[in-house]
């Protein structure tokens, strides 16, 4: 039986998958803060397997914690340890854009690697590798969401237009309209500064006035935003977004309202008011999967 270990801030998530894999609720990974900023981590008995769940967005003040409570697992006789982090941070800088700056992704990837058995993760952002395994030692994988995703669009009954705001955006979103049997497009993005953009779409297709913008990731809002600005000059009468990992900073969820976003719906990747979609079905598959044996 596996058992499954959670911070806090990701303890609604892992009860949900507890419950998914048929195993008893979640022990507490229990931290304690020093005056100092210093973390004192302590965890539950453990078994020989175990699961490690805690979501990494603010991941500067996460990821200590994390490699604390892994080596206190170790130290509790953990032979198997997996790592579920449903978002997994610093995967966008995979190489060196200025003089100067690391390649946080392998940093990161080495950290977790050096850790962990297995690390599966939600959507990691991907952009010159194919695999997640290429940059996090071991067995590591990164799991589509379009399962999930399709299966709350079945639920809707709802027939929009899936829209992808930029060529990053195309591979899942046409394995989402594949999924759904929906139509979809996608814009060409151009960044202007860190919260401008301009955003592109070819025109809507025909009979398709409904929208719904697909995004993995979302935080400032800016890149959604810009996309609903443009479909509603394409003649759109009502749009709606969905995204995987809501990030979403102060102030967004506004800015999508004033471009026209009639709702926005996250799934529970990381804790937000617009989560509507679980995905402890789907971590709990990948869990049972033959591929990591863990």
């Amino acid at each position: 039986m596996r058992e499954v270990h959670a911070f806090d801030d990701s303890f609604g998530l892992a009860r949900r998958l507890a419950r998914s894999l048929g195993a008893a609720p979640p022990a507490p990974v229990l931290v304690h803060r020093f005056p100092d900023g210093e973390s004192l981590v302590r965890v539950a008995p453990a078994t020989r397997r175990a699961i490690l769940l805690r979501s990494l967005d603010r991941p500067d003040e996460k990821l200590v914690e994390l490699m604390l409570a892994a080596d206190a697992l170790r130290r509790r006789g953990v032979r198997r340890l997996t790592l579920v982090a449903p978002y997994l941070p610093y995967m966008r800088q995979d190489r060196v854009f200025q003089a100067g700056e690391p390649i946080s992704q392998r940093v990161v990837g080495a950290l977790l690697g050096g850790s962990f058995d297995r690390v599966l993760t939600i959507e990691a952002h991907l952009h010159r590798i194919a695999r997640l395994s290429e940059v996090v030692p071991g067995d590591a994988r990164s799991l589509a969401a379009a399962p999930a995703l399709a299966e709350w669009l079945a639920r809707s009954r709802s027939r929009p237009c899936l829209v992808g705001p930029d060529a990053e955006s195309e591979g899942w979103v046409s394995a989402l309209a594949e999924r759904s049997g929906l139509p979809w497009i996608v814009g060409r993005k151009e960044r202007l500064a860190d919260r401008r953009v301009r955003v592109e779409l070819p025109p809507l297709p025909r009979h398709s006035r409904r929208a719904l913008l697909v995004d993995d990731v979302a935080s400032s809002g800016a890149t959604l935003a810009a996309a609903a600005r443009a479909l509603r000059r394409a003649g759109a009468s009502r749009i709606e977004a969905v995204v995987v990992h809501a990030l979403f900073a102060p102030g967004a969820l506004r800015r999508l309202a004033a471009a026209g976003v009639a709702r926005v719906v996250s799934t529970d990747t990381v804790a937000h008011a617009t989560n509507a979609i679980g995905v402890a079905p789907l971590l709990a598959a990948a869990v049972r999967s033959r591929s990591g044996r863990g």
